[in-house]
């Protein structure tokens, strides 16, 4: 039953934001900027496929990869708690965001500073929404493999928030330090 809310969570996200970013287009809005200003975030895709492939592959009946590190029932509720918690915060992540949604730095047309939403206690609910989700998932599938994604994720999603803050520093000067002063990165 928990594998079920690992992949769910995985097709969430992805719906929510393919969902976003149509609806930003249809506004002239390009939401999805990923590789324009750092052409190596393209080598994340191939590592995401064989993500969801591990994933799915705990559910369907397809040959697995890695092997298991522990069997534990209640640290596996504790990882769907984790990834429910995680699509919520997604969720009003990207409420709270409105125009200014991208996936990627967007130097051209970045939208409006957010400070408000769930942007008021957390300058990057995204990431760490998507950290729970990939704490959730190693929870749920203790995978060596799951858990090298895991590291791994929580140093890419580190590496893009100070590219972005870099960025955001660039773009919205004093009105982004004084966010930064007054708002923690993560939690």
């Amino acid at each position: 039953m928990q594998e079920y809310i690992a992949v769910l969570s995985l097709l969430f996200i992805i719906m929510m934001v393919i969902i976003r970013a149509k609806q930003l287009r249809k506004k002239g809005i390009k939401a999805i900027r990923i590789g324009e200003l750092d052409k190596k975030d393209f080598i994340i895709i191939p590592f995401a496929l064989l993500f969801f492939y591990i994933v799915l592959s705990s559910v369907f009946d397809l040959p697995k990869l890695g092997t298991e590190l522990f069997s534990n029932s209640i640290l596996r509720w504790l990882g769907v708690v984790l990834c429910l918690s995680g699509l919520i915060l997604f969720l009003f992540s990207i409420l709270s965001f409105g125009k200014s949604f991208r996936v990627g730095i967007d130097e051209e047309k970045p939208g409006e500073l957010i400070t408000t939403g769930v942007f008021a206690i957390s300058r990057n609910p995204i990431y760490t929404a998507f950290g729970l989700i990939l704490t959730g998932i190693f929870l749920i599938l203790p995978n060596w493999i799951v858990l090298l994604f895991v590291v791994g994720g929580f140093w890419l999603f580190h590496r893009q928030v100070k590219l972005e803050e870099k960025s955001l520093k660039k773009i919205y000067g004093r009105e982004y330090e004084e966010y930064c002063k007054s708002v923690r990165r993560y939690l």
